[in-house]
């Protein structure tokens, strides 16, 4: 099987050939949350014809989902980005997560459930990128230390060779991407939550801290 490439210097290399041709292709950015965001949008904004695509419905109550929008939208709002970005988002349907994950409620963190999960909303920002003709999608969720990249990474060519849509890739947690990310939240003092969205992964936090 042959190796993919390492993902955060396949972007580089992007960027510097698109910079060397004088190109700013456009980019559907999937966003899980502002946070993950913040990075992504100050290290891509000026490469990229950026909007950002909120699609996640793994997120356990409509408060949740509407709190992070509204997070998302702001913290692009109040950044001085160099040009500018557009915030949409998908509706609120878990019932697509539920029967994306069917019979894997009780799979491990980080297992098959969360595979799935990657895949729903990795393929629907491809079509949603299709459709109003964008020449990259992408997504954030490879900038948190708890996410596999490598396999978002797979997940994203798959789909790009099915859709017919290019694939960034990224490994956005490398060169302290990450910590920026934290340091950009605490600047724009945004909510950030502390379990990735789904009912699962609440109710093991919550496990996790009655045990304690």
């Amino acid at each position: 099987m042959e190796q993919m490439p390492d993902p955060s210097r396949e972007l580089e290399r992007i960027i510097a050939e698109n910079t060397k041709a004088g190109k700013r292709p456009s980019l559907l950015m999937h966003a899980c949350c502002a946070p993950c965001s913040s990075y992504v949008l100050e290290y891509l904004n000026s490469h990229f014809q950026m909007d950002m695509y909120y699609f996640n419905p793994n997120i356990d109550s409509g408060e949740e989902y509407d709190h992070r929008i509204s997070e998302l939208k702001r913290l692009v709002r109040e950044m001085p980005l160099e040009f500018p970005c557009k915030v949409t988002a998908g509706e609120y349907s878990p019932q697509l997560f539920y029967q994306a994950v069917k019979g894997l409620e009780d799979a491990a963190e980080g297992g098959e459930r969360c595979a799935r999960c990657f895949e729903l909303r990795l393929r629907q920002t491809a079509l949603t990128a299709v459709q109003q003709g964008y020449d990259y999608f992408s997504t954030t969720l490879t900038i948190s230390p708890l996410k596999n990249s490598r396999l978002i990474n797979r997940l994203g060519q798959r789909i790009a060779a099915e859709t017919g849509v290019s694939f960034l890739p990224s490994d956005f947690k490398k060169k302290n991407g990450f910590k920026r990310s934290v340091e950009l939240s605490k600047e724009y003092s945004l909510y950030r939550q502390n379990y990735c969205g789904c009912v699962f992964s609440k109710r093991r936090l919550e496990n996790q801290n009655t045990a304690e």
